[in-house]
């Protein structure tokens, strides 16, 4: 079965990457950087992720070098929006000097890419680059030799531009076309490359614009919602009636009764298919199907009530936890020693809020399952189908398109293995599309967290004690259809999630940090900065209180107690870009002649995460100016100065709209965001109920980027969101005089705290 797909090989040269990788291997007029068939790395334990024991038969490439003089580059991560199929390819052009325009890249498909394991944590370019960088290195490397060979000169009197190879000062060279002609030649992937020094970059560190956009705005197929194959049906599903709950011994269970004679009569039906608690229909049109999943009548048990969630806080402390002692050093002092504040955070269960419903094309045949997917999991799906399916993974081809963004984990997984099913049971490729209401009701949500802050200050404005618990239900949601057909127990799971950035950055001469790991009480998965955020917002939310409590500005307070001086560095210049006063205070709840109040605000975190104790992606501080209307409650954020430290940037441009796009998201999320639930479950169903941030809200943006292209790359993703809430927090305190701890900060809440607190701090 064949799709016009693929973004890297025409339609006739392969079908599906699968044909792709066999093509290559056997062609001739190639060079193949490749590494032996292996299993994939376990995911540490308590980490997401699947193992699997699982060897592909065939070896993995990174680099093909055609005679056409086209380079096609393969990494099994995704691209979410973030720009790394752009930054990977600047990666590849560089070491083979080449133009940027001659690589394409090869992103996610299981059968064509290296298993890298999932799209998280903003590791591609910090982690999952480097064997690429070597891979092009080696080629290179193999071709300069080959030229040095055919031109009879010694290899380091050559110089390589634009894919060709010259003498120095010479006119006339040799192509990498020409030195892969009619030959085919396979080297193995090796740790010890001399890949090219920084200082000679001519690509990478320099603006490039996103090779993805051109097709796109061309109308060129790209999303996984456009694809269309030979035969292909549709499919809806009907979800129970326990939205997004998914542990406790009715999941799964809750089917009574399918009355098929209620869809009798709407036209091109195929087929109700039935498993466990998975019910979906097949139709010839997409029409037709949501008709009868609309008309199915259905009846279930009744499900027992969830707990109350819209204050996530009673729930969260009730639920049972296994204590993880992270981090005990230098010396906590005495109770009575100093001053001390105890604080405690909250924050709300949230939405990935994908702009478009989830949507995946499976074709199940006689010789194997072809998956067209959005995921940004596809080594890790394929896990999931063949636990589902009882396929082989060698007989399951994720075929990974672009999707609506999630910057976490959507339904993009679930509804691949509810067209998995429906595929299976009529024998014929079936498309699937969810609806709003299912998106939103069932995608794994961002989860609460609850944050437990003691700090102590010295008599001279010294940080003392740092006691730190955060609980954090488990965000281990496995794919849907998993649960509802019994393939994986409902019993409650737990992962160690909550840990992500749990240090605070600050020179406390003690620190008790713990994590408290905590069952899932509705369905949840990692959505973006993860713990991290949460962690981060109480974290500089109580150093901007240990400032005030020592009556210091707290830009200088915070550089005062930091000893990490590249987090100094760029505290400084963002502090610089947005002329900082010291000492200045805003409105502190006396309202300006225009009724509002007026405050700035500043955070800082670098994003620690994985496994505790983890690595760090890169440094990010914000400040920004907000206004308060004290009659409806309205905030206003005025401007923004964001600054990262990212070390070397392949691509400044894209870093730069990777900080746009977390402000963005980040205010939505502080300011607007949260879900509401009911006894049966999830209950925001629509944007009615769960609004986002609008253009006309988006206020200016001012990036620091600072200049570190000797230092390695770190992750450039995630990091600029963390200091978002604790910025707004911040800046609300300079303007109400009042401290919230609990986004999002709604109108309603803030008028709620200027009525209850009138005696405001000074």
């Amino acid at each position: 079965m064949t799709a016009t797909i693929l973004d890297t090989v025409p339609e006739a040269e392969a079908s599906t990457p699968r044909a792709q990788r066999l093509a290559l291997l056997q062609a001739s007029g190639v060079l193949l950087v490749t590494r032996a068939p292996q299993a994939a790395a376990r995911p540490a334990p308590g980490q997401p992720g699947a193992a699997s024991d699982y060897v592909p038969a065939l070896p993995d490439i990174f680099v093909a070098v055609r005679d056409t003089g086209e380079v096609l580059a393969f990494n099994g991560h995704v691209d979410l929006g973030t720009g790394i199929r752009t930054a990977l390819a600047q990666i590849v052009a560089e070491e083979l000097d080449v133009p940027l325009a001659r690589v394409r890249m090869v992103l996610g498909h299981t059968e064509a890419t290296p298993n890298q394991g999932p799209t998280i944590a903003s590791a591609s370019i910090q982690i999952s680059a480097i064997p690429l960088r070597r891979a092009a290195a080696q080629a290179r490397a193999w071709l300069q030799a080959r030229a040095a060979q055919q031109l009879g000169v010694a290899p380091e009197t050559l110089e390589a531009d634009d894919g060709v190879f010259r003498v120095k000062g010479a006119q006339q060279g040799i192509g990498y076309g020409a030195l892969v002609a009619e030959a085919h030649v396979e080297l193995p992937l090796a740790d010890d490359v001399q890949t090219k020094p920084v200082e000679a970059y001519r690509i990478v560190g320099r603006g490039a614009g996103r090779v993805d956009i051109p097709d796109k705005a061309r109308g060129v197929l790209t999303f996984v919602h456009d694809v269309r194959v030979p035969g292909m049906l549709h499919g809806r599903v009907v979800r129970p009636p326990y939205a997004g709950r998914d542990a406790g011994e009715f999941v799964g269970t809750s089917l009574l009764e399918v009355d098929r004679d209620s869809v009798r009569d709407v036209p091109g039906l195929i087929d109700v298919v039935v498993q466990g608690d998975f019910v979906g229909v097949v139709a010839e049109r997409e029409e037709y199907a949501v008709l009868a999943a609309r008309r199915l009548r259905v009846r279930w048990k009744p499900v027992p009530p969830l707990v109350a969630l819209d204050d996530p806080e009673p729930a969260l402390r009730a639920s049972p936890a296994r204590r993880r002692d992270l981090l005990d050093d230098g010396e906590m002092p005495a109770p009575a020693a100093g001053t001390t504040l105890e604080r405690h955070f909250v924050w709300p269960y949230q939405m990935h809020g994908s702009i478009g419903p989830s949507c995946a094309v499976a074709d199940w045949r006689a010789d194997g399952l072809t998956v067209w997917s959005g995921t940004q999991n596809p080594h890790v799906l394929r896990i999931d189908l063949a636990r589902l399916s009882g396929l082989g993974e060698d007989g399951i081809e994720i075929v990974r398109m672009e999707a609506a963004g999630c910057y976490g984990r959507n339904c993009a997984d679930d509804v691949c293995a509810d067209a998995v099913l429906l595929s299976r049971a009529v024998g014929r490729p079936v498309r699937v599309q969810l609806s709003r209401e299912q998106e939103h009701l069932w995608e794994p949500k961002g989860a609460a967290q609850l944050m437990d802050v003691s700090a102590k200050l010295g008599a001279g404005g010294e940080l003392l004690g740092y006691d730190f618990v955060s609980r954090y239900p488990s965000n281990d949601a496995p794919t849907l259809a998993l649960l509802l057909t019994g393939q994986v127990p409902n019993a409650p799971r737990m992962l160690e999630m909550g840990d992500r950035t749990a240090v605070p950055p600050y020179a406390y001469t003690g620190r008790r940090i713990g994590c408290d790991d905590t069952p899932a009480i509705v369905r949840a998965s990692w959505l973006r900065g993860v713990s991290a955020l949460p962690n981060t917002f109480a974290h500089e939310c109580m150093i901007d209180e240990l400032a005030a409590e020592a009556g210091t500005d707290p830009v200088d307070f915070r550089l005062r107690h930091l000893p990490d001086e590249r987090a100094a560095d760029l505290l400084r210049a963002v502090a610089d870009a947005s002329g900082w006063q010291r000492g200045a205070q805003g409105s502190r709840g006396v309202p300006d002649a225009d009724g509002r109040l007026r405050g700035r605000g500043v955070a800082y975190a670098r994003y620690i995460h994985s496994r505790f104790p983890g690595f760090g992606a890169a440094w990010a501080a914000w400040i920004l100016d907000v206004s308060v209307d004290v009659a409806t409650g309205q905030i206003e954020v005025e401007k923004i100065v964001v600054g990262q430290d990212t070390g070397m940037m392949v691509n400044p441009d894209g870093v730069r709209h990777q900080i746009h796009g977390n402000v963005v998201q980040t205010l939505s999320r502080v300011l607007k965001e949260q879900v509401r639930f009911d006894a049966a479950g999830v209950a925001s169903r629509e944007w009615g109920g769960y609004p986002l941030l609008t253009f006309p809200e988006i206020p200016p943006i001012e990036v620091v980027l600072m200049p570190r292209q000797s230092e390695p790359p770190l992750g450039a993703g995630e990091s600029a969101s963390l200091p978002g809430a604790p910025a707004i927090a911040n800046a609300l305190f300079d303007a109400m005089g009042v401290r919230l701890r609990r986004p999002p900060f709604v109108p309603e809440t803030v008028l709620a705290a200027l009525r209850n607190q009138p005696n405001r701090q000074p």
